[in-house]
């Protein structure tokens, strides 16, 4: 899998934006079939976790998902099915991130320098694995810009990145294992 070049980045993206809300809608059933575990996470669990800091935030989020998802549709081809996927690749996407995304829950109890460094290394990790930097770098713009417009929506500024570099490299991660598979 290769790193999106400026000008492909730009196509799947005016191709995200262009789309009109049957074909969008279209994508996402078909998501949620092909990948429904995924679906779950990315448009009910993340966008609870950013929710408990700024419910625009977690909106915006839901919105950037569609993209990442139109992004890679258009540059790598259909998503990979969950029937194409082993139960070993799944086992180890979940262990990957389990300890940094408690750290991103608010309800759990756990010391805030540990918090702190957990989601630190969350998001290096993300950023380092990703492969896509022009579109991680995207979708951060879009939330800076975003979260400029109004100043309570500062505070779930990192958790939206960082869950957007986790969904980007969970993206990568599918493509690549499939493409290997192949």
């Amino acid at each position: 899998m290769h790193e999106l070049t400026d000008r492909e980045l730009y196509q799947a993206i005016e191709y995200a934006r262009s789309l009109d809300e049957n074909a969008g809608r279209k994508i996402i059933e078909q998501f949620q079939l092909d990948q429904t575990a995924l679906a779950q996470t990315l448009f009910g669990i993340f966008p609870a976790i950013i929710a408990e800091q700024n419910q625009d935030m977690s909106h915006l989020f839901m919105d950037l998902c569609f993209d990442v998802i139109c992004i890679y549709r258009k540059a790598f081809g259909p998503l990979p099915s969950h029937k194409d996927l082993d139960f070993d690749f799944l086992e180890k996407q979940a262990m990957l991130l389990d300890a940094e995304l408690q750290s991103l829950l608010a309800d759990k109890f756990m010391d805030e320098k540990i918090k702190e460094k957990l989601q630190d290394r969350l998001r290096q990790r993300s950023l380092d694995e990703t492969g896509q930097m022009g579109l991680v770098n995207f979708v951060n713009a879009a939330i800076d810009d975003f979260a400029s417009e109004n100043p309570v929506r500062v505070p779930a500024i990192k958790t939206a990145q960082t869950l957007i570099s986790v969904v980007i490299r969970l993206f990568n991660n599918l493509y690549s294992h499939t493409r290997k598979k192949s």
